[in-house]
């Protein structure tokens, strides 16, 4: 990597077969007004030609595009993009974003700078409200919560889909991205800021595709989802280790089918002695207990959506009122073994419901 130049920012794309999006993203970015910038894209094996139909948009960019070659996996992309950037800034973002407006970039730098110049450290990271792109425009609560949920500054609740918008130098310190992780890379990064500085929110939004879910389906998509967060937080990597093979099958099936995943869970846990199952178990509740405070907050966005109030500016009355008295009387053993033994029921309910065919 070349010297820095400190008033560059280096946005960093990864990219796998995203041919038909990534131009979409360019030409956003092209519009963009009062931000000198750069584009550092991370393919990772693309067979759709998607390094060639960035070479062909190259020239015609008034903002320098450079294309690198990695091996697969995010955090490998990303990182490996990272170094390669010359700028002292850093905007991580997936490569079906778009923003809305064409001065989002400029006012989230100067929001990020002015936050790090009142706080006196650049110990600080940016991420922007969220909102999808569905292919219909029915109002969807579904979405509306999700999005509501991004805006939050909880764990958990900001991903990769957000952008990630940071110094270099904080970058360094509390990265880079775990490539020994298969997913979650950006979560764990995420929870890393958190950790050692603190994440601000950026005016602007990011606009996002939500065409993975809708081709899987929201609900198995994100049943999936938490069953991932679930098992990478208790440590549980025979599942990923096994799941490789299932996700390749799904791959271009269309609709998510979450049978095949429930049964290697199943499976993973059978040959388990006793006390090791119910270990997993009781993690399982550890882990989803403070996670409870979402059913209140779903109320609170309920209401919010029949207000059509902002996703990023509801308030929480009933999750204020809900949360402490939940944790005071709930975070101990009876309620983590409660939390568990919910979990355990909702988990074969699920695995029956999928096998009788109704929630595929």
């Amino acid at each position: 990597m070349s010297s820095l130049n400190t008033d560059l920012l280096s946005i960093v794309i990864p990219v796998v077969n995203e041919s038909a999006h990534i131009p979409g993203l360019l030409e956003c970015l092209a519009q963009q007004r009062g931000a000198d910038f750069e584009v550092v894209v991370a393919d990772g094996g693309s067979t759709d030609g998607t390094p060639d139909k960035l070479l062909d948009l190259q020239p015609t960019l008034p903002f320098p595009l450079r294309v690198i070659e990695t091996r697969r996996g995010r955090a490998r992309q990303l990182n490996a993009a990272a170094a390669e950037a010359r700028g002292e800034w850093l905007l991580f973002l997936h490569a079906d974003s778009l923003f809305e407006g064409t001065d989002v970039l400029e006012a989230a730098l100067e929001a990020l700078k002015e936050a790090i110049g009142r706080a006196g450290t650049d110990r600080l990271a940016g991420h922007f409200p969220l909102r999808f792109i569905r292919s219909e425009e029915e109002p969807c609560l579904a979405y509306y919560y999700y999005e509501a949920k991004a805006a939050l500054d909880r764990r958990g609740c900001t991903h990769g889909d957000q952008g990630f918008l940071l110094t270099r130098r904080f970058w360094q310190q509390i990265g880079p991205f775990d490539d020994t992780l298969p997913v979650l890379e950006d979560t764990f990064f995420a929870d890393e800021v958190r950790r050692h500085g603190r994440w601000i929110l950026l005016p602007g939004k990011i606009l996002t595709s939500a065409r993975r879910f809708e081709v899987e389906g929201l609900r198995p998509r994100q049943t999936l989802n938490a069953l991932i967060m679930n098992f990478a937080a208790i440590g549980w990597d025979d599942f990923f280790q096994e799941a490789t093979s299932v996700y390749r099958s799904q791959d271009a099936a269309g609709r998510l089918n979450l049978l095949p995943f429930l049964q290697l869970i199943r499976r993973l846990l059978r040959p388990l002695p006793a006390g090791r199952r119910l270990g997993l178990w009781y993690r399982t509740g550890r882990f989803v207990r403070p996670n409870a405070w979402q059913i209140a907050f779903f109320f609170d966005v309920r209401r919010a959506h029949r207000a059509n109030a902002a996703a990023e500016q509801i308030d929480t009355p009933l999750l204020d009122r809900f949360e402490p008295l939940y944790e005071k009387t709930t975070d101990n053993i009876p309620g983590r073994f409660a939390a568990a033994v919910l979990v355990w029921i909702w988990f074969h309910l699920t695995f029956l419901a999928c096998l009788l065919g109704e929630d595929r």
